[in-house]
């Protein structure tokens, strides 16, 4: 782990699940990961912003299951960096701790600028030079926040008392007001909202640690002093990072340390945690409507309607969102949208599959979608990316059959190997050993049908897999 590099390290925190943005943002799929507003993701977005503003080594910061499609929107942006993985979730201030762990084995004069991985930033130039700003007042020791000035009174934000104008020393934190107390905060002119992005020196932020959550600092050190790197992945030890606290980095440093500083940020953020903020940053028509996908609105205004798979029509209405999905429906008032997480969480208890992953789920090598579903079958559709090809693996409860529909495919079944392409098929036995693999330089797409007494992803036992998902 030891390398020469410069001194500034953009830090990504990309762990969020995102559940206030149900159902489009899901467990295994958060909104880090979607196109809003853009043609790429939050994440690739953020990962440009942070290399633009700062330069120097990226460091992304994610947890075990995202670590597949974090690697994959990285490469999509042509973007290097390290990607350390998160056992179990922590919060931001153990998985900060690792970041500055990981950077100062590089250099140690390290400077990290944190940002969250879901984010929106409309002014990047103005962004650039709240980064300089934040970066001056750090050098010396201090840590640093962003403080967005406030345009409205907003609920749903937390708020930061500064001492000052401009550049300041923060006087106190404030935790998320009603909306009387929100007007006072902002008609005041002393309190930012609370964006949740720091810059520090690595060093200033392990001190802070040390002082003020200590237990939180050794778990981290524990857990890092034991990574290993795994094929484009840093996985630190499990045990020790499980014995951290699950805190922010605002309960557990910044609002007890007495060298916290705010700069005032005015570069458009949002962290669209709703749906009526993903409305606000949306192109509107006259009307203050804003759609996605295949829709008709007529008569209504103040509405966001995204259609995912079908046509959704919106008649007469106002101050409603819509999201569609190939699964589920959401229908709220724009001013209840922040509670749409209620039925991530109540589908979750109910043990139900929509509050976790899509009906198309991503995997290394590709995708998969099912089409349709019954007690004792599976039909999905399958897209293996030019290359790649799937595990080694068996199955104890279903048989399979594939057929190509375009490009190419290399069937391993027991001891034969086979080559099939469009319109060819071919069947796979209960407990027979098989793979898939891609050698064209086209997406391969099949459908498979699965027939069988269990069809869950738990059913399968691999043997060998080229992203290390197989047992030692």
């Amino acid at each position: 782990m030891h390398e020469s590099v410069g001194s500034n390290f953009p830090v990504i925190l990309a762990g969020g699940s995102g559940t206030r943005l149900w159902p489009l943002s899901r467990s295994l799929y958060p909104k880090q990961f979607l196109k809003l507003g853009s043609d790429q993701s939050l994440l690739q977005n953020t990962v440009r912003r942070a290399t633009s503003a700062c330069g120097g080594k990226l460091l992304v910061v994610c947890n075990e299951e995202h670590r597949f499609l974090t690697a994959e929107q990285m490469r999509e942006i042509d973007s290097e960096g390290s990607i350390i993985l998160e056992p179990v979730a922590r919060n931001t201030a153990p998985a900060i701790a690792l970041a500055a762990l990981h950077a100062l084995q590089l250099n140690p004069e390290a400077m990290l600028t944190v940002l969250s991985a879901d984010h929106i930033i409309e002014d990047n130039d103005k962004f650039n030079e709240h980064v300089t700003e934040a970066m001056e007042a750090a050098k010396d020791g201090a840590l640093v926040t962003f403080g967005v000035v406030a345009d409205r009174p907003e609920t749903g934000y937390g708020y930061i008392k500064a001492e000052s104008s401009g550049v300041s020393k923060i006087a106190n934190f404030e935790e998320k007001p009603d909306a009387e107390t929100a007007k006072k905060y902002v008609d005041s002119g002393d309190y930012y909202w609370n964006s949740g992005m720091f810059v520090f020196r690595a060093q200033s932020y392990l001190d802070a640690l040390q002082t003020h959550a200590p237990g939180v600092l050794k778990a981290c050190t524990a857990a890092y002093s034991n990574a290993e790197t795994d094929l484009d992945f840093i996985r630190v030890e499990e045990e020790a990072f499980t014995a951290s606290d699950n805190i922010s980095v605002d309960y557990a440093v910044m609002e007890k340390a007495s060298n916290a500083m705010v700069v005032p940020f005015r570069a458009g953020w949002s962290d669209i945690g709703s749906w009526d903020a993903v409305h606000a940053v949306s192109e509107k028509d006259e009307h203050g409507n804003a759609a996605t996908g295949d829709t008709m609105i007529v008569d209504s205004e103040n509405c966001y309607v995204n259609a995912g798979s079908r046509l959704v029509a919106a008649l007469g209405l106002q101050n409603i969102s819509i999201i569609e999905t190939r699964d589920s429906v959401l229908v709220t008032n724009n001013a209840s949208a922040q509670d749409a997480k209620k039925f991530a969480l109540m589908l979750k208890t109910a043990g139900r599959g929509e509050a976790d992953t899509h009906t198309q789920v991503f995997r290394p090598w590709g995708s998969y979608q099912t089409i349709n579903l019954g007690t004792r079958f599976q039909v999905k559709r399958i897209t293996v990316k030019p290359g790649a090809k799937l595990s080694l693996q068996k199955h104890h409860h279903r048989a399979e059959h594939w057929v190509v529909v375009e490009g190419t495919a290399i069937v391993t079944c027991d001891d034969d190997e086979i080559m099939l392409t469009e319109n060819q098929s071919t069947y796979l036995p209960l407990g027979a050993t098989h793979r898939l693999e891609n050698p064209g330089k086209i997406p391969l797409e099949l459908i498979e049908v699965q027939s069988g007494s269990y069809l869950g992803e738990d059913d399968i036992v691999r043997f060998d897999d080229v992203y290390g998902r197989a047992p030692e």
